[in-house]
């Protein structure tokens, strides 16, 4: 039985809650599978229709850290059917007492603590024993090794994606109807932090709608940013090219997405976040829309630059003005889609898990 300890799990939702819930669906068609996770109010929808068992733990965040490990710890004295236990955090693993063979996800931001602070010391108390650190690129398992993660634990596995379903013709057509006349289409899906770069992209948009009358902008999510943007799109004079939507259905996002030229989200380093991979690169790839991302972080795992888009310098208004040109111009996005759904193929789970599969 392979048991599966995370913070992050549906029906919550992000990039790491989808990347656990693929990767314990792909495991349950391999072993048992046993999850402990965060306690949500709508989890009933959820674990009443899966194939494997899973516990929720209630409890304010400290309590319920030390009621999780204490379970698992419980439950590993008494279990010899466990033979791996894989986990979403290091956190997750930091109270667990066990000789089990122990494999541990790493993203970046979480490890990210300065070498030889006192985080930095838990974090590497963990990681360094464990049999195995899966980094989500190359970025995070070089960072890893930066901060002091033994090399030799350390294997890169890229998150995995479920194949897309087709779109409704409905949804398609309120996507239309969001887009309206205007023909060059950008999108960027993601919460508003500032490492999204949400800021160059609408200030490059101010000189790009003079060579593209007809550009549009569409920001799907909500954040912490979020005022502050809306408040520079006004000062720009921009409110006819750049929309903001959130709390729209998956399917409609979806929609949105395969409706555009360009997913673009090119991101920075914002003090210790960074962005480990980019999932959302590889999500609008499926749909034969090719990505800009940011040169800082793990986007060159997820985008082939020059092939199934552009990887520019995020922190230059320049750069990213000149990559959606280039993307624009003469509609070489179409080419550039092209490639991108190809290569997605190689992000769905049935192959990923192969990865996994190797070290269990």
């Amino acid at each position: 039985m392979y048991l599966i300890i995370t913070r992050n799990f549906p029906p919550e939702v992000g990039g790491m809650q989808n990347l656990m819930w693929g990767l314990t669906n792909s495991l349950a068609k391999l072993n048992l599978v046993k999850v402990f996770a965060d306690y949500h109010k709508d989890h009933r929808g959820i674990d009443e229709e899966v194939s494997f068992s899973i516990e929720r733990i209630k409890g304010p965040k400290i309590i319920r850290k030390y009621r999780k490990s204490f379970l698992i710890n419980s439950l590993l004295k008494k279990d010899n059917q466990v033979s791996c236990i894989i986990a979403d955090h290091w956190k997750s693993l930091e109270n667990i007492n066990t000789n089990k063979k122990k494999i541990c996800l790493i993203h970046s931001k979480e490890i990210n603590h300065r070498k030889g602070s006192w985080l930095n010391k838990r974090v590497l108390n963990v990681l360094n024993n464990v049999e195995y650190v899966v980094a989500n690129s190359e970025f995070t398992k070089n960072l890893a090794i930066e901060l002091g993660v033994l090399n030799e634990k350390l294997i890169v596995i890229n998150p995995g994606i479920d194949p897309v379903k087709k779109i409704s013709q409905n949804d398609l057509d309120k996507a239309e109807e969001i887009f309206g006349e205007k023909k060059s289409r950008l999108i960027t899906v993601s919460r508003f932090d500032k490492r999204k770069n949400h800021e160059k992209v609408i200030m490059a948009l101010r000189n790009l709608k003079e060579v593209y009358p007809d550009i549009i902008y569409i920001c799907v999510g909500y954040g912490d940013e979020e005022e502050n943007i809306k408040k520079l799109v006004e000062q720009l004079n921009l409110s006819n090219q750049v929309y903001f939507l959130k709390n729209i259905s998956n399917n409609l996002k979806n929609a949105l997405i395969a409706s555009s030229n360009i997913f673009i989200m090119p991101s920075v380093i914002d003090k210790k976040s960074v962005e480990g991979f980019g999932i959302a690169y590889v999500e609008a790839a499926q749909f034969g829309i090719p990505s800009l991302g940011g040169k800082d972080g793990g986007a060159s795992d997820a985008i082939i630059h020059e092939k199934t888009g552009l990887i520019c310098d995020g922190t230059s208004l320049e750069e990213i003005y000149q990559s959606i040109d280039k993307l624009l111009k003469d509609r070489r996005y179409k080419d550039y889609g092209k490639s991108a759904k190809e290569n997605s193929k190689k992000f769905h789970w049935n192959k990923i898990i192969e990865n996994y599969k190797r070290i269990l």
